[in-house]
């Protein structure tokens, strides 16, 4: 029998090695798996509610809402999956080489198209904001909404940065395509959101006849996210070493 306390195991999950210091700094031992779950939990969450909010679909999913709108046949959750498979193949195409790390992608990407249908099927409980389908209309709610969503996304994707494992692809291609052309992040990011914006705008003029998911909290998120999950993620690094399974055996 484990004699264990409570607070002995929540030690031991949140940090199996001691603190470690940087620059003077005492930095707490932080697990992957931790970061990837919370990334995926709230990245999910995040997508909806902004496109809840009326202020726009967040960047990173706009691509795969285009086609879920053109194509409704498909759902959301599936056109993103669908979407992150064809990010994953490019990424392998530009290394001119197969990365068995990124079939696990595929697995975390199929977990948050599947939490993406399922925040869709119970948002409409929270109290209504100015997003079409919903009345009486209300700003403060989509402000707010806005907000909440901005900064789940921001932190989400700052964790899934440095989790030290394969993580969404949607996530994955801005980090990995850094890594490839050695441009910084924060500049491959924006470039990434602008360019999903710009085929969004094409997809639903072309086939719908109006521009359909973009609204000024799209535009504000593609133009600033980057700069922001960068400033959340050296607040990270003064705080916490980032240890997976991966990390650890390397």
């Amino acid at each position: 029998m484990s004699g264990n306390t409570k607070e002995e195991t929540e030690q031991q999950f949140v940090s199996e090695a001691p603190v470690e210091e940087e620059n003077g700094k005492k930095r707490t031992v932080f697990r992957g798996e931790l970061a990837l779950f919370i990334t995926v939990m709230i990245n999910s969450f995040g997508v909806v509610l902004m496109l809840y909010s009326g202020a726009g679909i967040s960047a990173i999913s706009s691509v795969p809402f285009a086609f879920s709108e053109v194509a409704p046949v498909i759902s959301l959750g599936t056109w993103t999956y669908i979407f992150q498979a064809a990010l994953i193949l490019s990424l392998m195409i530009m290394r001119k080489k197969f990365v068995p790390a990124y079939l696990f992608s595929f697995v975390v990407g199929f977990a948050f198209s599947e939490l993406l249908d399922l925040h869709e099927a119970w948002i409409d409980i929270l109290p209504k904001s100015i997003h079409a389908s919903c009345k009486p209309k209300s700003l403060g709610f989509c402000v707010l909404y806005f907000v909440i969503s901005y900064l789940l996304l921001c932190i989400g994707i700052a964790f899934s940065n440095r989790c030290g494992l394969p993580i969404i692809p949607t996530d994955l291609f801005p980090r990995e395509l850094s890594q490839i052309t050695g441009v910084r992040y924060s500049r491959v990011k924006i470039g990434y959101d602008v360019i999903c914006l710009c085929v969004t705008a094409v997809l639903t003029v072309c086939f719908l006849g109006h521009l359909d998911g973009l609204g000024i909290g799209t535009v504000l998120a593609a133009f600033t996210m980057g700069k922001v999950i960068g400033m959340i993620g050296n607040w990270m690094d003064q705080r916490f070493q980032f240890v997976s399974v991966l990390t650890a055996k390397s």
